[in-house]
């Protein structure tokens, strides 16, 4: 389908892509598809390589060109031009591509809603967050909880992360979006974030900028 959502502003934008289309479908969408299909075929599996692909139709669709993808030993992405920062994330059904000024960390984190979550709470959860009720269940703020560690993580460029020790929310009072603050213990600079956030029917996004 075309782009789900796209999101522009001065110096940052983001866009979600809901990957309903086939393999071929989706390289059909991109103006060299030979390029890319030796990229898919390092997945076996066929939602691995819908995924991948799926990131490059959604950056192309965003920035009218194509951008070539590498990876950092750590697997963190970045642009082989240079011409922006990037994050990446995906979940069930979709993809979320960030883009921000070059050489600034930016993070992206997308999460499928599932109460599953409640199971593993306890391994991200401190004892000094606060979960909220939203929609009469808890699972929205647990998911958020979850999802801005994961946008940190990505900001981080840090080793050994324990979501649970290293990363804190504070309270906030979830809502269909919002901004709430965070802060990392991990890294010597101990860095504050300003976590955005959206509510979807089939999931939470989260990104820093």
């Amino acid at each position: 389908m075309p782009v789900f959502k796209q999101y522009t502003e001065n110096s940052y934008r983001w866009g979600i892509w809901k990957t309903s289309e086939s393999l071929e479908e989706m390289l059909a969408l991109l103006p060299h598809k030979g390029k890319y299909e030796e990229g898919i075929g390092k997945f076996a599996a066929g939602s691995r390589r819908l995924e991948w692909l799926a990131v490059r139709v959604l950056l192309y669709t965003m920035l009218g060109e194509e951008k070539e993808i590498r990876y950092y030993s750590n697997g963190k992405p970045y642009l082989a031009d240079g011409s922006f920062s990037i994050s990446i994330s995906h979940t069930k059904g979709y993809v979320a591509v960030l883009l921000g000024e070059p050489k600034k960390e930016v993070g992206i984190d997308i999460e499928y809603y599932s109460g599953r979550v409640r199971k593993v709470a306890h391994k991200f959860m401190r004892a000094d967050e606060q979960e909220s009720l939203f929609r009469g269940t808890e699972t929205w703020s647990l998911l958020l909880h979850w999802s801005a560690k994961e946008t940190m993580f990505k900001c981080m460029n840090a080793s050994d992360v324990d979501f649970r020790e290293h990363l804190h929310v504070m309270p906030f009072i979830v809502g269909e979006q919002g901004v709430f603050s965070a802060a990392e213990y991990r890294t010597a600079e101990k860095r504050n974030f300003q976590i955005h956030y959206y509510l979807f029917p089939d999931f939470v996004l989260t990104l820093s900028l």
